[in-house]
């Protein structure tokens, strides 16, 4: 039923998720793999590709009308399924009734990609690094860089959902793109599935030429001087002062200190031989 405005009474958000949990409940029974987006706390994002993506979203004075709404909905657990494919999110969101959004974003172009990753050579050591968002602050702000780092400009995002509202760019609609920045927070790679591209070809030239960051080895190919020093310099150093050592077998050892007090005592014993004397006193004729 619609108001005299031709919209949609208000649901309560209650009201919401019970429907919600019926028709996901639905969804699993026919096998789609049900992923809705849960926020904790207040922060819709905590790590730095989550936040990263929100506060792109938030630069773009294009986007700035809607994004409110959107943070109530995907707060309250209104997108109820969130999948994050090669170019395009798929999601559904639940406001008067169950609606689809689609959201797609123009894969990353090969040139640009390029010059990233040349950027970024030698200055991501790991993947792990890479996926942690623990990098040197030149890198984050590459990664960020309007228009030619790795998050969308809204030219590059085109966006629909099957609401009566007319902006292209509706509560449900900003909700997801809330949603894919909580989603990043727990998978960050799925933002490079999303411009298909591989995350591993921003490591895979890493010690050869460093404009972001001091040249300096790879750490997973080469050892620190601390590892070295642990493993081989110090324990070669005292197997080597060891080698240059003759070995004294322990029995003859032990003989040696038990003979070492009886020598001096036979020695105090002996009768002094003529013509001898001690050093701390002197016969005189």
């Amino acid at each position: 039923m619609y108001s005299e405005y031709g919209w949609r009474p208000y649901v309560t958000v209650a009201e919401r998720r019970r429907k919600a949990a019926r028709e996901m409940e639905k969804l699993k029974k026919k096998g789609h793999p049900v992923s809705p987006v849960v926020v904790e706390g207040r922060a819709i994002a905590k790590t730095f590709w989550g936040k990263a993506w929100c506060d792109n979203l938030e630069r773009y004075s294009d986007f700035a009308n809607r994004l409110p709404r959107g943070r109530t909905y995907v707060r309250n657990g209104s997108v109820v399924d969130l999948q994050i494919g090669g170019g395009e999110v798929k999601a559904l969101v639940s406001g008067s009734e169950i609606y689809k959004v689609a959201v797609k974003v123009t894969p990353v172009s090969k040139a640009r990609w390029r010059s990233l990753c040349s950027d970024c050579a030698g200055a991501i050591d790991s993947l792990v690094e890479l996926l942690q968002g623990r990098f040197s602050k030149g890198v984050m702000e590459r990664m960020c860089r309007e228009r030619t780092g790795l998050f969308p400009s809204p030219g590059e995002i085109q966006l629909s959902c099957s609401c009566p509202d007319w902006a292209s760019m509706c509560k449900h609609v900003a909700a997801v793109l809330y949603g894919i920045g909580a989603r990043l927070d727990q998978q960050p790679e799925l933002l490079f599935k999303l411009h298909k591209v591989d995350e591993k070809e921003l490591i895979a030239k890493a010690g050869h030429g460093l404009p972001l960051a001091a040249k300096a080895p790879v750490a997973e190919k080469t050892l620190g001087s601390e590892d070295l020093s642990a493993i081989f310099g110090l324990e070669m150093a005292q197997t080597a002062d060891a080698a240059t050592r003759l070995p004294v077998p322990a029995a003859k050892s032990e003989r040696a200190k038990r003979r070492a007090p009886n020598e001096e005592s036979r020695k105090r014993r002996m009768p002094a031989r003529p013509g001898t004397h001690s050093n701390t006193s002197r016969i005189r004729p």
